[in-house]
């Protein structure tokens, strides 16, 4: 009985009564021409002679992968830019997106309105639209899936399982800097050092314009999510290989190296902390001159971080060469 009353009194509020209405205000007006103005049940989708599909989805639940009280549009950005970091560690370009959401009763107009505001910013940014999706009411936590779509040229998607003994491994961007940064969400501090920390947790840049460059060029490729060692690791066990990194040459923020001076113990955070979304690869010695210059171009850091080697072992070595020991891998969704 408890459980129905919960569920009646979610339906009863005065917001979001019309989930048309509701569509059409908000979401419509981010529909490409595939989407059929979000009037149908379907949508329109045809791939470009030559291109292959790239599907990808990912989930968010308020509580587990944001805090409910953030900005808005800043969830959005980062529901959408989680998947978009998805594609690019395959060599897509995106195309369009499915979006269902489950509101909540405390979710309002201006919610919604900043919100959407921040689904527009990333698809105009990243040049691809909404195509549909479902809108839905529950007593929460609030959840936004979205299901995304891109293209690359046909047979020249990017996997985990390309990784050959002797390629490189490099990693673009700086690594540490969300996990760091949710820390620091957690403790509510405002200081300029955790501001820039806080950013890169909560608007993640996936790395969209590189991305499209990687067909044909990288041996392996995917996004790091979970943590640079645990995604690491399901690298090596596509490929059936292994690899050793050295921690040394790990690119890190500023302020993230000011952070570990002062406790070095969260390097283990910067390992396995997650919520990077930044790109793993793996790349061809002889291939390396023009990785640089497509991320060069791309106006995105790239660098090596370590080599693919025989055997099944992840080592992560110090600057002498010795092997560090990890308390874990990478965030576990179980």
């Amino acid at each position: 009985t408890g459980t129905r009353a919960a569920l009646l009194d979610c339906y009863q509020g005065d917001i979001m009564s019309d989930e048309f209405e509701l569509i059409a205000k908000y979401f419509a007006p981010l529909a490409g021409a595939g989407g059929l103005g979000l009037l149908d049940d379907a949508a329109i989708m045809t791939p470009a002679i030559g291109k292959d599909l790239v599907i990808s989805k990912d989930m968010l639940v308020a509580g587990v992968h944001f805090f409910e009280d953030d900005d808005p549009a800043q969830i959005a950005m980062k529901a959408l830019g989680v998947n978009l970091s998805d594609l690019a560690g395959k060599g897509a370009s995106p195309i369009g997106y499915l979006l269902a959401i489950a509101l909540t009763q405390e979710i309002s107009d201006d919610w919604l309105e900043s919100f959407s505001s921040g689904l527009k910013a990333s698809q105009e940014k990243y040049g691809f639209c909404l195509l549909g999706g479902d809108t839905v009411k529950t007593p929460g936590p609030l959840t936004i899936s979205i299901t995304i779509f891109g293209d690359v040229a046909g047979g020249q998607v990017v996997k985990r399982s390309g990784a050959k003994v002797g390629d490189i491994v490099y990693v673009t961007g700086t690594i540490g800097d969300g996990a760091l940064g949710l820390i620091e969400r957690s403790k509510f501090e405002a200081a300029a050092v955790d501001r820039y920390l806080l950013n890169r947790y909560l608007e993640p840049q996936p790395r969209v314009a590189l991305g499209r460059s990687l067909a044909g060029l990288v041996g392996a490729g995917m996004d790091i999510s979970d943590g640079l060692l645990a995604d690491a690791s399901h690298m090596m066990k596509a490929s059936g290989c292994g690899m050793y990194i050295e921690r040394d040459k790990i690119p890190i923020s500023e302020q993230a190296r000011l952070c570990i001076e002062m406790d070095a113990s969260l390097w283990q955070t910067v390992l396995a902390g997650g919520d990077d979304y930044e790109l793993l690869l793996t790349c061809r010695p002889d291939r390396q001159h023009a990785l640089m210059s497509v991320a060069k171009q791309a106006d995105t850091l790239i660098t090596a971080i370590g080599v693919i080697i025989e055997g099944d072992s992840l080592d992560v070595r110090d600057g002498n060469g010795e092997t560090l020991d990890y308390d874990k891998l990478g965030y576990v969704h179980f």
